[in-house]
Order: C-alpha cells, then sequence, then structure tokens
C-alpha cells in the first residue's frame, strides 16, 4: 500500500520540497508532557527516562530486570518512537521495597533522569500532550514557501491522520488485519490481537478523514456532525448553533471521524452517509471491529499545532518545535511541508 492508500490527500497543497528526518536519532526529540503533580511518597517509584534509538517496551523491559520486578509491575503513559531520541515516564511498583539500583539498565541508549514516588502508577494514556523538536536536513525547498505553509498550519492546524508508522511496512498491518477478518478471527497473542484491531480502527478513520479532505470538510463542522474538544474523549452532536461555535475557530473544538466499534456510527445526515460509505467499502473489517467488543469511539480529524515555531540553523536545515495532543504524529505535520526521503538518497532531485 502506498502513502496516499493509507494516509490521504494533503489538506495544503502539494509538498513544496523534499528533505530528510531521522538522518540522527537527535533529529527526532519528543518530551513526553505529563501534568500529574508527584507527591514525592507512595510505593510507586516514577522514572524520568530518556531513551535513544530504544523503542519504549525494550527499555520498560531492561528497568523490569534492573528492579527486579517481574514485567507487570512496570508501567508507561504511551509508546515512543525507536529511532529517536525520546524522554518519557514509567512507573515502578515496589510496595515495601526501596529505591533500587537501575545503574544495570542504563548505558548510551537509557539514563534515568529523574526519580519520584508517588501513590498511583502511571495509567496508559495519562500524559496529556507530546513537545517535538524535529531537524529537517538535505532539504530542498523554497524557504518563503515553508514560511507561508507553516503560517497557514500555525492557523488552520493539519489532518489528523494516524501516520503511516501505525500501518507496518507498505502497509502490512493493514493486509494482516484484513486477513484475519475474512476468517472472522482474532490473533490468541495479545500484543498482536491489540495491535491489529488498533491498526484496522486507524486506517478506517485515515479513509473517512481522506474523504472529509477530498471534499474540503475536515475542518468545518457540519449539522449532524459529532464534535470534540482537543483534549476530551467525549463528544457531542452539532446543531446549527454548534456549526458556529466561536471555539472552532480557535481550534479549540472540532469535528470527529469514527473509531470504529460495535453498531453503526452515531452521526447523522450527510456525515452519517459519508462514514457509512466508507465502511461499506470494508465490510468485514467494521463487523470484524463489532465482534472483538470495541465501542465506537471519536477522534477529532483537525490536529491543532501548540507552540509552533521554526527557523533554519543552515539553507538546508528547518528546525521545528510544537507541541501535539497525546496520540497525534508529528510525522503528518512535516508531510504537510515536504516528502521526505531515506538518508543518503538526497543526490537526485525531488520528483513532484
Amino acid at each position: 500500500m502506498t502513502e496516499l492508500e493509507l494516509l490521504g490527500p494533503r489538506a495544503s497543497g502539494e509538498a513544496l520540497g523534499c528533505a530528510v528526518l531521522k538522518a540522527t536519532a537527535e533529529d527526532f526529540q519528543v518530551d513526553e508532557v505529563l501534568d500529574i503533580p508527584l507527591s514525592g511518597q507512595g510505593e510507586h517509584l516514577w522514572l524520568w527516562v530518556e531513551k535513544r534509538e530504544l523503542n519504549t517496551e525494550e527499555a520498560a523491559r531492561r528497568l523490569a530486570r534492573a528492579a527486579g520486578v517481574p514485567w507487570r509491575a512496570i508501567s508507561y503513559a504511551g509508546l515512543k518512537d525507536r529511532q529517536a531520541l525520546t524522554r518519557q515516564w514509567f512507573s515502578l511498583h515496589l510496595p515495601g521495597k526501596a529505591d533500587p539500583d537501575l545503574s544495570r539498565a542504563e548505558d548510551e541508549s537509557l539514563r534515568v533522569l529523574e526519580r519520584v514516588r508517588h501513590q498511583r502508577k502511571l495509567q496508559r494514556g495519562a500524559h496529556s500532550a507530546n513537545g517535538f523538536r524535529l531537524r529537517l536536513t538535505a532539504l530542498d525547498a523554497d524557504h518563503s514557501a515553508l514560511d507561508a505553509r507553516l503560517e497557514r498550519i500555525k492557523t488552520h492546524g493539519v489532518p489528523n491522520y494516524f501516520g503511516s508508522q501505525r500501518f507496518g511496512h507498505a502497509g502490512g498491518n493493514v493486509h494482516d488485519a484484513l486477513s484475519w477478518a475474512a476468517r472472522e478471527a482474532l490473533p490468541e497473542q495479545r500484543n498482536v490481537r491489540s495491535r491489529l484491531l488498533s491498526t484496522a480502527r486507524s486506517y478506517l478513520f485515515n479513509q473517512v478523514l481522506a474523504a472529509r479532505v477530498t471534499e474540503g470538510t475536515w475542518n468545518l463542522a457540519q449539522v449532524g456532525d459529532l464534535l470534540a474538544f482537543t483534549d476530551s474523549r467525549s463528544f457531542f452532536p452539532a446543531s446549527e448553533a454548534e456549526c458556529s461555535d466561536p471555539r472552532l475557530a480557535i481550534l479549540d473544538l472540532h469535528p470527529t471521524g469514527p473509531m470504529w466499534g460495535a453498531g453503526l456510527p452515531p452521526t447523522r445526515d450527510a456525515v452519517a452517509a459519508l462514514e457509512s460509505a466508507v465502511g461499506a467499502r470494508q465490510p468485514a473489517l467494521c463487523q470484524w471491529l463489532g465482534r472483538a467488543g470495541l465501542d465506537h469511539e471519536r477522534r477529532i480529524l483537525r490536529l491543532p499545532i501548540a507552540r509552533l515555531t521554526w527557523h533554519y540553523p543552515e539553507p538546508d536545515i528547518l528546525q521545528l518545535e510544537f507541541v501535539l495532543p497525546a496520540g497525534c504524529f508529528a510525522t503528518v505535520v512535516v508531510r504537510e511541508l515536504v516528502d521526505l526521503v531515506p538518508a543518503g538518497q538526497t543526490d537526485s532531485p525531488c520528483v513532484f
């Protein structure tokens, strides 16, 4: 599957050039934003950890082994990219135990930066946002055009697609999910089952968002839409009054798309017709998600980009800094600017 099949069209126009992202781990830095005051006491030890080219699950295993606790005793809020320099929180459940020596877990790929005790464990999804610092290198694009595009997305946001990394190499996870859906079966392994169900929901969401981008309504509220605030998982129906709510203009309130589960999407009118049409193209996948016991949920269609700044350290480098809500992808922001090419393949000119 191509990127266009997995995500959908850009909202801002064609790519303005090309660049490399992640030539080094330092080119993709992520800091988890956790708005939880830690008490300094309790049976859970919270760890602020810096990882370099190490995925979250492997970091958790190393910390658990060093602490001498089982895998189930460690928690984290979210998964972070492997090919990156990331800082995120973990918690260890240590009832009646002193703080362990974690030096065996540390090397050039993992450092424990801070330790704080707390009464409760860290829950999945507890972080409110992620801060990003990205360096696009080998940049081949006009700076003035990039500046204008960045000002646009700073004001209007970008389509909140799930990034292509959600779908595996060449969409392999989507193919696997379709195969399981055709057999009306679920993988026995819990982690595989979770990954493929998530892939299926993300793929269907992207298809709905792609249709809304094509018709120009991805950032407009319509009667029949379900609306949600940026940092809320609840949603409510849009009437004529809600469609003119001033909070839509300041990117605080957004139309949403379906995270498929049991039953039909609870939208109405033209919005319901669009979502049903997308579901009708993949009936086996929709039914598979319903049988898996998932509830129908919603995700905002528009991605607001907070605290966006940029500069050019060198003529062929663009550095971006911004904050995104948890669960959103920095790569879809970059996609609205340039095409990404693998490191070492930039001798050829960009082709558009």
